[in-house]
């Protein structure tokens, strides 16, 4: 298979102030990390970029850049996106059939908007979607706190399958490559 990780929204308006996610420190070493590897072993990494037209978000925006404690590479790919869905009118999925990929290990904020999202239309689209269990974040939602949400969707989403995709969880250390 060939394999892709996606990093979703790591940007400054979701890793500062009153919008930082959960375990921001662990979840970014985690990323990068896991993101490290990945260009180890000459796999594409896909850094996306959620956008609003106005507020902390907006293009450009000091809360829309990637934050500075993630580490990238000259040859990360961009994607800008301006709904929780990755591939909702991106260059996404042409970029990945381009390149042949056909798994995606998915990482990055937030867990029940963006993560959600892109990890179920991935699986509707047939790829096989690897969700790095402790390399996505958020925040409490009121009802909920962060880690509860975190640990809700890892069990959930474990469990979709069918018949040409899956999705698998597991810890961002035994995800292989």
């Amino acid at each position: 298979m060939n394999t892709a990780l996606l990093i979703i929204d790591v940007q400054e308006a979701l890793c500062s102030g009153e919008e930082e996610c959960f375990d921001r420190q662990r979840i970014l070493q985690t990323i990068n990390d896991l993101s490290a590897r990945t260009r180890v072993v000459g796999r594409t990494v896909i850094l996306i970029q959620h956008e609003e037209l106005e507020g902390a978000l907006a293009y450009g925006a000091a809360g829309w850049q990637l934050t500075a404690d993630l580490l990238t590479a000259a040859d990360d790919l961009r994607v800008r996106k301006t709904t929780p869905d990755a591939f909702y009118q991106t260059d996404l999925q042409p970029l990945l059939q381009a390149r042949g990929i056909d798994r995606l290990v998915i990482c990055g904020l937030q867990t029940d908007c963006c993560i959600n999202a892109t990890v179920r239309q991935a699986h509707a689209l047939g790829y096989d979607v690897v969700l790095a269990a402790d390399a996505h974040s958020t925040v409490d939602n009121g009802s909920m706190a962060a880690e509860q949400i975190i640990a809700n969707h890892n069990n959930r989403l474990g469990r979709l399958s069918s018949a040409v995709s899956r999705i698998d969880v597991v810890a961002a250390a035994g995800i292989r490559l």
